[in-house]
């Protein structure tokens, strides 16, 4: 697509010379055939290193951008930006690409959907009523129970397990807000990467990139009902229990361990070997490994005990 096109789409004049552009990307990740953007001058330097040509940018970070490139100036860059991300998005099914490719031994219910490009490898398990979107990949020995949606361009590593009534690449939960009061949908052009040996629980729902990837790693292990947003990262060998949810955005290091009904806001770090007591309320990024934390607002465990033992005490 033509940078051009991109101006004329949100009936904006653009400057600079008149690009291909194929897809969208935060500044710090992109690409030269990618669109970038940036909404305040906190992001100046993140634009001076960036790799793309063509910006959506506030008429105050002209003066931040590489030499030589293309630019649209857009009073509100996140209405902008979210009016951009519907001319990148896919089509949810694409029919006209190959057949799927399904390896040996698989065992393919009846009542399965499967839909073109998908690519499947041996001995792979899909139970009735599962729908399988155009160009997943499913890699050896995993096991699909039945209901579950995986939508289209998702990866699922090998030994994996996902039970039923899970949900994977679905879209992320993201909205700019006009002055008016209006929600202008934020397109989800990325996708959802699973990693070898992860097993999935019941009714779990894993949101797909707004632009990359959602990731969960290797060996991580999900209760039933777990909701992970979009752009999150879950490291390796983690462990989730029923109703917890990440917000987007935020990353936790390998070996954490998450309790019941605990909740993370978006964009936070999280280090390795973390742990999280039940009904734990999580704000603020944590860079030492291998702590326990419980509550809300959360404190190191053992101050928490301490804490309860005097609101006990205060009825005596």
């Amino acid at each position: 697509m033509l940078f051009s096109n991109v101006a004329a789409h949100l009936k904006l004049d653009f400057v600079g010379k008149d690009l291909e552009i194929d897809s969208m990307n935060e500044l710090s990740l992109s690409l030269p055939s990618q669109l970038a953007f940036a909404l305040h001058k906190k992001y100046s330097c993140e634009l001076k290193s960036s790799k793309a040509k063509a910006f959506l940018i506030t008429s105050s970070l002209i003066e931040h951008l590489p030499e030589d490139s293309s630019y649209i100036v857009s009073e509100d860059v996140s209405i902008s930006m979210a009016e951009a991300t519907k001319l990148f998005h896919k089509s949810p099914i694409e029919s006209n690409l190959p057949e799927a490719v399904i390896g040996k031994e698989c065992y393919i219910d009846a009542m399965a959907k499967i839909e073109s490009g998908v690519v499947i490898g041996s001995n792979v398990t899909i139970m009735a009523g599962a729908y399988i979107g155009t160009n997943v990949v499913i890699k050896d020995n995993t096991l699909i129970y039945p209901n579950v949606t995986i939508y289209r361009d998702t990866m699922i590593g090998s030994g994996c397990i996902i039970h039923a009534g899970s949900v994977i690449g679905a879209d992320g939960f993201g909205f700019s807000h006009t002055k008016e009061g209006k929600h202008i949908k934020i397109y989800q052009n990325g996708n959802v990467i699973i990693e070898d040996d992860v097993e999935i629980g019941a009714n779990c729902a894993i949101d797909r990139a707004i632009f990359n990837s959602t990731i969960i790693r290797r060996g991580t292990k999900l209760d039933n009902f777990i909701h992970i947003a979009h752009n999150c990262d879950i490291g390796e060998n983690s462990i989730f229990v029923a109703q917890t949810g990440v917000g987007g955005s935020t990353k936790l290091g390998h070996n954490c361990v998450v309790s019941g009904q605990s909740a993370f806001s978006d964009h936070l770090s999280i280090a390795p070997f973390s742990t999280f007591t039940a009904r734990s309320g999580v704000t603020k990024s944590i860079t030492d490994s291998g702590g326990v934390y419980s509550g809300f607002p959360l404190m190191n465990h053992r101050d928490w005990k301490r804490l309860q033992i005097r609101i006990a005490k205060l009825d005596q």
